[in-house]
């Protein structure tokens, strides 16, 4: 086999093929933009190359990095298998100039964003305000540290990560301070950590 060399586009299979489009696309950007900035993340429908997604880094090194931080990373209860593509992206080779057009074989899908309609509490108490210490609930029992650390280490100020002994499916994320901790909240609650999970995100009670 040939060896492909390290470029800025990063391709990545063995993806759950049960997870909508928008967002898988969503969360492989939550999860890969740690490692630096992303020109975007395609995602595609069609039957043949379903299950498979490309990752456009601006920088050759971030996509090295990700590519060795996350190569087997368990997503969506599934090993994520990640390789160089063997050729750059389109926007790549036009920014190189050397770009050739060709037929595509395939459509990007874009995540149409829509606007999140704010809930209000329904009586009872209200949120908890901001605090350093964010408490994650609804994760999966084979949940870890580490885990949670690939996710929230994205943002800064982050301090510690405390699992609860024989309470599988929740954590503490703490970061330096009330404000550092805001970002990632709001980020994170919400995010389907797995095809069963949605990850909750509440401000720990003072």
């Amino acid at each position: 086999m040939e060896e492909i060399q390290p470029n800025s586009t990063l391709y990545i299979n063995n993806l759950n093929e049960k997870i909508k489009i928008d967002e898988l696309r969503k969360s492989l950007f939550a999860v890969f933009k740690q490692f630096g900035e992303i020109l975007d993340v395609m995602c595609f429908r069609t039957l043949k190359m379903r299950g498979q997604a490309h990752i456009i880094f601006a920088e050759v090194p971030h996509a090295t990095a990700a590519k060795e931080a996350l190569s087997g990373f368990p997503f969506y209860e599934k090993p994520m298998k990640i390789q160089f593509a063997r050729e750059d992206a389109d926007r790549i080779a036009k920014e190189k100039g050397t770009y050739v057009e060709r037929k595509p074989k395939y459509m990007s899908e874009k995540v149409q964003k829509k606007p999140k309609s704010k809930k209000r509490d329904a009586g009872g108490e209200g949120p908890a305000p901001p605090n350093k210490i964010l408490f994650c609930t609804n994760l999966p029992d084979t949940a870890t540290a580490e885990m949670l650390e690939i996710m929230f280490n994205q943002f800064p100020g982050l301090k510690d990560i405390r699992m609860v002994p024989n309470r599988p499916g929740i954590a503490f994320v703490e970061f330096d301070t009330d404000s550092l901790a805001i970002p990632a909240r709001t980020t994170l609650n919400n995010f389907r950590i797995s095809a069963e999970h949605v990850m909750r995100v509440d401000y720990a009670k003072k």
